[in-house]
């Protein structure tokens, strides 16, 4: 655990900010948080296929066994992010804390790694600076900036042989190709990832189901109604129609009487360790009841990963870095800016 209780900054962190103030870059006073949100993309629009791998039915969670595997001695991992966006008049910057921890015992050992990312899409910025990025399209460049520092991340600081729980969907829009490549990595180290969906409008099963279809408003809809408290869905299987690997198994969970979870392993990680899922369901059964945050329902794991994440942006006092650089916000920034 020697690399464990760091935090990591960006190569070029530091120069961005340097470039930032030696242009007069305009930015706000004040962050918003941003959610690094896939789900509206969690299923590609050009036609999928998705089929029952379990009967339809609700199937019941064992805390047990999830608590004896949780002390067993293997390794349970966790990923999520925070992220803080300003919105300047000149482009908008991304301060962005990527947070890994690793249970040990009793204790918790994090590991994190800050970024700082400025787009524009006014060039004579861009030409002045090698870390200033020209975009003509900044959510989806920033997203796959995200997305290589978040694989990098994980790849190279997850453990072999553990359990890797990662806040966000395995299968999202343009970034798909990039999640697909980090599974594929982490089972050469013999590393089980599995993806976590809080919210998601997807209607992939009840559009798929004919006695399901037109009934309910969405999939979590349909599943919050048809399980009981520790209980999860069958196992579905998805392949899109036209890239057979962008393929999943998953499945909802309903650890508390609120909205369900999706939970989603791509179909190789499924074949490679089928044995072991059962247990694994278990354990995030087990993970969501220590949590036990019925406003924001999610294990443990990721809760603790969470929480580093967000305190790690606040040891960087970005905002005084920006007031120094004689930063003007734009309208919008300055009402809802926190």
């Amino acid at each position: 655990m020697d690399k464990f209780n760091k935090l990591f900054f960006h190569p070029l962190f530091n120069e961005t900010i340097a470039e930032i103030n030696r242009l007069n870059v305009q930015l706000p006073p004040n962050p918003s948080d941003l959610e690094m949100d896939f789900h509206l993309y969690s299923y590609p629009q050009n036609g999928v296929l998705v089929s029952k791998v379990e009967d339809v039915k609700p199937y019941k969670l064992n805390p047990k066994n999830g608590e004896k595997l949780a002390h067993s001695g293997i390794t349970i991992c966790a990923y999520d992010e925070s992220i803080n966006k300003y919105l300047g008049l000149e482009g908008i910057a991304y301060l962005t804390s990527h947070s890994l921890i690793v249970h040990y015992k009793e204790e918790y050992f994090p590991l994190n790694y800050l970024t700082f990312y400025f787009y524009t899409r006014a060039k004579t910025y861009s030409d002045e600076s090698n870390v200033i990025k020209y975009s003509t399209g900044i959510e989806i460049d920033s997203k796959k900036d995200y997305i290589r520092d978040r694989n990098e991340f994980i790849i190279n600081n997850t453990p072999n042989n553990s359990i890797l729980f990662v806040d966000g969907p395995l299968i999202g829009g343009d970034v798909s190709a990039h999640t697909l490549n980090l599974n594929d990595k982490l089972l050469e180290k013999n590393i089980i990832p599995l993806f976590f969906v809080k919210n998601s409008s997807s209607n992939l099963v009840t559009d798929h189901i004919e006695e399901l279809k037109d009934k309910y408003n969405s999939d979590i809809h349909w599943a919050y109604n048809f399980l009981e408290k520790g209980e999860k869905t069958n196992l579905f299987r998805y392949v899109d129609a036209y890239n057979s690997n962008h393929s999943k198994i998953f499945c909802y969970i309903k650890a508390f009487n609120v909205s369900p979870q999706r939970v989603e392993l791509h179909t190789k990680t499924f074949e490679k360790y089928a044995d072991k899922i059962p247990v694994i369901f278990d354990l995030i059964y087990y993970l969501l009841l220590v949590q036990g945050d019925l406003k924001n329902p999610q294990i443990r794991s990721i809760g603790i990963a969470e929480k580093y994440a967000r305190a790690t942006l606040k040891l960087i006092n970005i905002t005084q870095i920006m007031r120094n650089a004689g930063i003007v916000p734009t309208m919008n920034q300055e009402r809802f800016g926190r």
